[in-house]
Formats: C-alpha cells, sequence, structure tokens
C-alpha cells in the first residue's frame, strides 16, 4: 500500500485568527447576553456583540488551500451523513476545527441500519451496524491527544429526540470540546496538521499519548458517545491540536484507497462508498 502525500496545508491568517478567537468570543459574548444586565449593560450593546459572535463562529474562517490526501478512518461499507461536498462549514459550524469534517456510519446493506421513525424512541447502540467496527488511523503520526471517559448513550433516532439535540448539543458544550466529540483521538500529522476522529466507543481507545501511529493502524472502535444520533466516526482535519482554538482543514482520500467516490475523493452525503 504507497503512503499518501503529505503536502503541508498552509491557512490564510484570518481563519487562523478567526478559529483563534472565535470560542472565547462566543463564550464572553453569551455571558455578556445573559448577564450583562446586572451590571447594566444595555440589550442595543449586549444582542449585536452576540450576533457578532455567531457569525465569527458560524460563518467566518474558511481555509483555502490544498487539500491534504489521506485514507478513510474505517473499512468496508460506509456511508456520509454530511461532509465538505455539500457546504462549508460541513457541520454548520466552524467551532471546534468542524469547517471540513466528516460524519460516517456503516452501511453494510440495503435495511441493515435502523431508520429515523416516531418510535421507539432510542435504540441501544447495538442494534446499528457501526457500533463496535474498528477505526482506523488515517496516515501516520504521533498521537497527541486522548478522551475515553464518556459512555456510549442510546441512539437520537426519533423525530422526538431529534427535536431536542439542539438543547442536548448546548447542554453538552459545557464540557467544551470533549462534551462534543466524546471518546475522540487526535494524531499529529506533521506539517501543521492534525486528525481527530471522534465518537468512538467507550473502552476501544488502543493508543496513548506520545506513541506513534502507522497509516491504518487500528487505534479504537466507533462508539456512540458525545454528541450524536446513532453509532458514527467523526473525522476531521484541523490546524492545531486543541480544537476549541483551531481551523478546520480539507482533505481527500487517496484514489486507491476507496470505491465509489468522486475524483476529488471527497465522499458526498448519502451515497454508499466502499472503503
Amino acid at each position: 500500500m504507497p503512503p499518501t502525500t503529505t503536502a503541508r496545508p498552509r491557512p490564510t491568517l484570518v481563519p487562523r485568527i478567526a478559529a483563534r478567537v472565535r470560542m472565547p468570543l462566543l463564550w464572553g459574548a453569551t455571558v455578556l447576553l445573559l448577564a450583562g444586565g446586572l451590571v447594566g449593560i444595555d440589550w442595543w450593546v449586549r444582542l449585536p456583540a452576540f450576533a457578532v459572535a455567531l457569525v465569527v463562529g458560524l460563518r467566518v474562517g474558511r481555509v483555502r488551500c490544498p487539500p491534504r490526501e489521506v485514507r478513510p478512518p474505517v473499512r468496508g461499507r460506509w456511508m456520509a451523513l454530511g461532509g465538505p461536498a455539500e457546504r462549508v462549514p460541513s457541520q454548520g459550524t466552524h467551532a471546534y476545527g468542524q469547517g471540513y469534517a466528516l460524519l460516517l456510519v456503516a452501511e453494510p446493506g440495503a435495511g441493515t441500519r435502523p431508520d429515523i421513525g416516531w418510535r421507539p424512541l432510542s435504540r441501544p447502540p447495538g442494534d446499528f451496524p457501526g457500533f463496535g467496527a474498528p477505526v482506523y488511523a488515517p496516515a501516520a503520526g504521533v498521537v497527541v491527544g486522548v478522551c475515553g471517559r464518556w459512555r456510549d448513550h442510546r441512539s437520537r433516532t426519533s423525530w422526538p429526540w431529534l427535536l431536542g439535540m439542539a438543547v442536548e448539543s448546548a447542554l453538552r458544550e459545557l464540557w467544551g470540546a470533549s462534551g462534543l466529540f466524546g471518546n475522540h483521538v487526535v494524531i499529529d500529522l506533521g506539517d501543521g496538521c492534525y486528525a481527530l476522529l471522534a465518537h468512538l466507543r467507550k473502552g476501544s481507545v488502543r493508543v496513548r499519548p506520545g506513541q506513534r501511529v502507522e497509516e491504518g493502524e487500528e487505534i479504537a472502535a466507533c462508539g456512540n458517545s458525545g454528541a450524536c444520533v446513532e453509532p458514527q466516526v467523526h473525522f476531521q482535519l484541523m490546524d492545531g491540536p486543541r480544537p476549541w482554538r483551531a481551523a478546520g482543514l480539507p482533505f481527500r482520500w487517496a484514489p486507491d484507497s476507496v470505491q465509489g467516490v468522486p475524483e476529488d475523493g471527497v465522499p458526498r452525503a448519502w451515497r454508499p462508498f466502499r472503503a
């Protein structure tokens, strides 16, 4: 298996600055909005400040640079629920380095993955084919971050639960990136590029900070931890090891590593591929 290329992504100044100030600005503006009135700050100051923070958090900071070529972190037949092929930021926000993030669910065959409906309200994670599937290093590098303390919760695959996901995600964010991503691993791929793999199964992480991993090495298993609807693998590249101050970086999958993906190497939402 030939190694992937390692052309260095080079974010411009504006995305780097936006990434560094985004979360402190959002946190500060939220405190100002909720508590500013107690110290005599008028609403016409608090509301515009919060609006500016939202714009910076959601829309400002897209990195435009050549994509880093890596390999899929999964094997078999999978599908993207959402990704940068449709829009950037792919998850609706640039916060936590998610500008080019990809959400992957296992889709081994038609009807093998429970669909969204009214009942049951939730399912155990073992009902989904992706739960426990191996997750692999997308390129060689050094592990610089590991979190493995979050439990695997039941699915949110019903319309009532989906309506409440915004509230749940906001509450999880009180724990920062860890609350949103659940169990995750961050790998330094070199040249200022870091890979984050998240929503991993509790107890499945096989690596530790400082450990070198090779391309394609099994590092964990797909889980249902953090802010996710069902067992899935969250994959993203970013320009720093800490998601709360990182800018998301574009990627492409190596042509010989996947089938069913267009020539640009980025999977399309709701279209199964085989890695």
